[in-house]
């Protein structure tokens, strides 16, 4: 009696080390097989499963085959549990070739070899310390505690994304309600800064947002700057205070648009005017080295 196969598992010959499957003269080659068998090697069968029916080789149709023979030949034959199986061996040996021709040109022809094998896997009962962690770990899951599911999943993370939201409205509260004692404890003068219908000759503005009546002159409180009727930014600004006349308007301190450029560009060509003349003056004065010599000359002639 010839000994066992050392990719069967048994070292013992004549006793077997699990349930065997097999399927013979599979129309594929056996490395093609292999690569899908490497895959599934010492897992569980429900794990197993699920990896064969996820991997997109055309080979795992009859692996998959196989595992299921395998574990119907537990269930029947040696009265084992389903969910107690793995895969304890798994492999694929080559089967006879087919050989086939296929004419070339003058006269010669190509061998075209058709590979075949035979796939075998071996299941047996898990140890207890197995059995014990898997069937933690289903605890797990089904409580919720383990690895979670799509729609589990999807409910933590609404969950999660409520929470942050709700503790980002109670900081921005807070900092409100800060920034608001703050406000309350700041010091006199900004407690006293003028409102609007506070200047001479303004007022605030209306609830539907139109002129009062005798106040045509808008103003802005953000850029300090009022805009008669007619001018370019009238319609286009937002008026936080009106204001009767321009006069009353520079008295609270608006000013026109482009007055700072005007003010800044007189500011500066008088600064020009002023260097210029100094270096005029400073020309017209003649050296006084010059005079010396010249009255020098004089008292010798």
């Amino acid at each position: 009696m010839t000994g066992p196969k050392l990719n069967e598992k048994s070292t013992v010959a004549g006793v077997r080390s699990g349930t065997k499957a097999q399927a013979k003269y599979v129309r594929t080659s056996a490395n093609k097989v292999r690569a899908v068998l490497d895959l599934i090697r010492g897992l569980d069968v429900r794990s197993a499963d699920q990896v064969l029916q996820l991997t997109e080789r055309h080979t795992a149709i009859p692996v998959r085959k196989v595992l299921a023979s395998a574990v119907a030949n537990a269930v029947n034959n040696d009265m084992q549990e389903a969910d107690e199986l793995y895969i304890v061996a798994c492999f694929a040996d080559e089967g006879p070739t087919l050989r086939r021709f296929k004419p070339r040109a003058r006269g010669r022809a190509t061998r075209i070899n058709k590979r075949t094998c035979h796939i075998t896997v071996i299941v047996a009962r898990m140890s207890d310390d197995r059995l014990a962690i898997l069937q933690a770990r289903a605890e797990r899951v089904g409580s919720g505690g383990g690895r979670p599911t799509s729609t589990t999943s999807r409910r933590d993370r609404v969950s999660r994304s409520r929470k942050k939201a709700a503790d980002a409205t109670a900081d921005v509260d807070t900092s409100d309600s800060t920034a608001e004692s703050t406000d309350t404890e700041a010091p006199e003068e900004q407690a006293s800064a003028p409102q609007a219908g506070e200047w001479a000759g303004s007022v605030g503005p209306t609830e539907d947002g139109e002129a009062p009546e005798g106040y045509e002159i808008k103003g802005n409180a953000g850029s300090m700057l009022y805009h008669e009727p007619g001018t370019r930014y009238y319609k286009a600004t937002k008026a936080e205070v009106w204001f009767d006349s321009a006069e009353s308007a520079e008295a609270a301190g608006f000013s026109k648009p482009g007055a700072k450029k005007a003010d800044e560009a007189e500011t500066t060509t008088d600064a020009t005017d002023s260097a210029d003349a100094g270096e005029e003056s400073a020309s017209d004065e003649p050296d006084s080295d010059e005079e010396n010599q010249r009255a020098d000359e004089e008292e010798n002639e």
